[in-house]
């Protein structure tokens, strides 16, 4: 009888920890802040903030995917409205710049830097919305998980004079108030507790020789643009291997004991065509050899792009049931590294 007591005691505990855990709750929203302008071009964001008891909450910063060419953050929107409402972490769901911007002469490295500026405005300004600027995690999908791998490995490679001189350094769109690129880098003001890259862009070299700048790439023309080079100019792969290179997560990736990088999760569908499950191991495989902490998970049956908002063809169903069990095991990651 006392050993039926102890188990169910133990069956409630776990039962209310975990609906404690994953307990929906309501979310308040500030949409379309605008958090920098570069070149003219208003870059805006979304905050979902948990509506629960904790005064000062972590954040997780979302980037959207769609090839560095196409969409905007409201594919991410049902990804960060299900974290916000499931944990007692506050989404940031992020706008840049697409290469089609500014009459399609953004270039590949701005973008990063837009990706960069994005978590600098958040690690400045958060708290006034009852975030922790020192407990902030970086995701994103497809070219966004390019963008936060980029974030969370390259983080103390930034230079006021971005790539308009070598060596090629980062100059994030956003800045506090009288700080420089060079003083961020020294401070590594740019460190994150973790990252989640969701079928990722790990090498743009690789991307960029699959023809990512020919016309054999839809994505231009989807986004009603002329096909160009990354860098636009004259600058390609096989003349200027070391533009793609800087823009490569693969190439910032050193010894734990030199640099301890971010904890990420790297995972990726069992059919996905653009970012194999081949490439997403030999990202792991690499930090693993280098001793960094990663974890992998390949989820069977999906494609590319499971995690985009609502319904859509390409994955033959709706937000709702593609995104588990992976919105969940995100969680469980983040719940982890924050400590919730």
């Amino acid at each position: 009888m006392r050993c039926f007591n102890i188990i169910s005691a133990l069956f409630l505990f776990l039962t209310f920890s975990s609906s404690q855990a994953f307990a929906n709750h309501n979310i308040k929203h500030f949409k379309d802040v605008e958090w920098a302008k570069p070149k003219g071009f208003s870059l805006t964001l979304d905050i979902a903030i948990p509506e629960t008891k904790t005064k000062t909450k972590p954040v997780l910063v979302i980037f959207h995917g769609g090839g560095w060419l196409l969409n905007n953050k409201s594919i991410m929107t049902d990804l960060a409205n299900s974290i916000a409402t499931r944990t007692d972490i506050i989404t940031v769901n992020v706008n840049y710049r697409l290469l089609a911007d500014v009459d399609n002469t953004t270039t590949v490295n701005e973008i990063v830097e837009d990706a960069m500026g994005a978590v600098l405005w958040v690690k400045d300004n958060i708290k006034a919305y009852g975030g922790n600027p020192d407990q902030i995690a970086v995701t994103g999908d497809s070219a966004g998980g390019h963008l936060a791998a980029m974030v969370a490995v390259a983080g103390r490679n930034l230079d006021s004079d971005g790539f308009t001189k070598k060596p090629l350094g980062f100059n994030p769109t956003y800045l506090p108030k009288g700080i420089t690129a060079e003083q961020v880098a020294k401070k590594d003001g740019l460190k994150i507790q973790a990252a989640i890259l969701s079928y990722a862009g790990f090498s743009l070299v690789e991307v960029a020789k699959r023809d990512f700048e020919g016309e054999g790439n839809q994505f231009w023309k989807w986004a009603k643009a002329t096909p160009r080079g990354m860098f636009g100019g004259k600058i390609n792969v096989n003349d200027n291997p070391e533009y793609y290179q800087a823009v490569s997560p693969d190439q910032y990736l050193v010894k734990a004991n030199e640099y301890r990088l971010p904890k990420q999760f790297v995972h990726v569908g069992e059919r996905d065509a653009l970012t194999t499950p081949e490439r997403a191991k030999a990202y792991v495989e690499q930090l693993k050899t280098l001793d960094q902490p990663v974890q992998f998970k390949i989820y069977q049956g999906k494609g590319h792009g499971f995690l985009d908002s609502n319904c859509n063809d390409y994955n033959n169903g709706c937000f709702k049931d593609l995104s588990e069990p992976t919105v969940t095991d995100m969680i469980d990651f983040l719940n982890k590294v924050f400590g919730l």
